[in-house]
């Protein structure tokens, strides 16, 4: 459904007056491209700048570094060509995307240090901009700091633009390239606000960057339309393998709630697979006062059980480097009136992942997206009062796409994220409601 008030604004009359009178300014956000079309600012200094160096490097980006800033001589050796960025040149010297490297800030006392790289630049991000802060883990004052900064300025910087905080443990430096591409990419459009922690791994397969997914088999649920369609014709894209399973009108036609439904798809997969998306969900909304046992338990058995129960049969079956992702919401980490159940299925979603990640071996990964309001045949169909504050109450003063949520997805499915496990990113344009 097309947002007619962002069109609105885009008049010449109506949208100086709705800019005149304090109103949402929604801004066209660039999405499909893995590339990044612009300048990038690497700024800080610490353990990650060199290796954030070489990703640019690696991307071919055209990159700049302060003239006095440590990272110039690390972004010498890892091979990137810097031009020198003087923070008195003139305000049209702009950038795509300001990656700074946090980690070594120790002390409160050093967290200006995000003050002096982020005053004189800021304002020179260009529209659909990015803003990367690389941390360490949240185990000092300081680093725990880093959430504050980056989820304000997120809420702050307009322009379509995003801001994100990446926690890198030790030694999961060489960990940083699908997640550094992605967030810095027009395909993490609806992302923003967002903390992601990567891990050590020792994988390290070969990547087409191109086509990632070539050669992998992925099962998708839920894929007939909407939302876990473009799933399927993102990852398809990417190279993979899709098998769509819903109730009606894919490759498999299966009720996943069925008592034998994951002992079918074990048959159906007893040569392995590479990636399970637990996208398939349904919502039976009503107060708990109003809400009947069999209302209560269909979102269970569809958003919670039912993928609990095809985890347990099909991981067996996952091949080495497998990936699991899961489809939570907003709803399951903010809650919701009217949706007691379908935020318990939701946010027991997130507890799979929370549980599964430190136990998974073979280079297995899981993780979640919890998208917000995205524009679907669903949320068409919302009254209009509550459509505009769902499209309003974020960030980006917009809704999402489903190419969002499944540009995620493949951000998670990517070999080369083989660091990323554990994680819950909401693809929620930096809601205003939620963690």
């Amino acid at each position: 459904m097309s947002d007619r008030y962002a069109q609105l604004t885009k008049l010449p009359v109506a949208g100086t007056l709705t800019k005149r009178i304090g109103l949402p300014q929604p801004v066209t956000l660039e999405r499909g491209s893995s590339t990044i079309d612009g300048r990038v600012l690497l700024g800080g200094s610490g353990r990650l700048a060199g290796a954030a160096a070489r990703v640019l490097a690696q991307l071919g980006a055209d990159s700049a570094t302060a003239l006095d800033d440590p990272v110039r001589s690390l972004a010498a050796d890892a091979g990137l060509d810097a031009a020198v960025f003087n923070p008195e040149a003139p305000a049209d010297r702009r950038f795509k995307a300001l990656v700074f490297d946090a980690s070594g800030i120790a002390s409160s006392a050093q967290l200006v240090e995000l003050q002096r790289f982020f005053h004189p630049t800021v304002r020179r991000v260009l529209p659909s901009g990015r803003v990367v802060v690389l941390g360490g883990l949240a185990d000092s004052v300081a680093q725990r700091a880093l959430e504050g900064f980056t989820r304000s300025l997120g809420k702050e910087i307009g322009r379509g633009a995003t801001v994100q905080l990446v926690r890198v443990s030790p030694g999961a430096e060489d960990q940083l390239d699908s997640t550094v591409r992605f967030l810095l990419s027009p395909r993490s459009a609806y992302v923003s606000g967002q903390v992601v922690t990567i891990t050590p791994s020792e994988r390290h397969p070969a990547v087409d960057w191109q086509r990632p997914l070539a050669g992998r088999l992925a099962l998708v649920t839920g894929a007939a339309r909407g939302i876990g369609a473009s799933i399927a014709d993102v990852l398809e894209r990417d190279g993979a393998e899709v098998v769509r399973l819903d109730v009606a009108g894919a490759d498999i036609e299966l009720d996943i709630t069925a008592a034998d439904a994951p002992e079918t798809l074990a048959r159906h997969f007893k040569d392995g697979l590479d990636l399970i998306v637990h996208n398939a969900g349904v919502t039976k909304d009503r107060t708990l006062a109003k809400m009947p046992e069999d209302r209560w338990q269909s979102p269970m058995e569809v958003n919670l059980i039912a993928p609990e129960r095809i985890t347990d049969a099909l991981l067996p079956l996952l091949r080495e480097d497998g990936r699991i992702v899961c489809v939570s919401s907003m709803s399951g980490i903010a809650g919701n009136a009217g949706q007691t159940n379908y935020a318990t299925s939701k946010a027991g979603i997130i507890g799979l992942v929370e549980t599964l990640a430190p136990k998974l071996e073979r280079g297995i990964t899981i993780n979640a997206v919890a998208p917000g309001f995205i524009e679907t045949q669903m949320t068409a169909s919302m009254p209009i009062g509550v459509r505009e504050a769902g499209r309003r109450m974020n960030s980006l003063r917009q809704g999402g796409l489903p190419v969002d949520v499944a540009e995620t997805i493949a951000w998670f499915a990517s070999p080369a994220s083989a660091g990323v496990n554990g994680n819950v990113v909401r693809v929620c344009g930096q809601s205003l409601l939620g963690a």
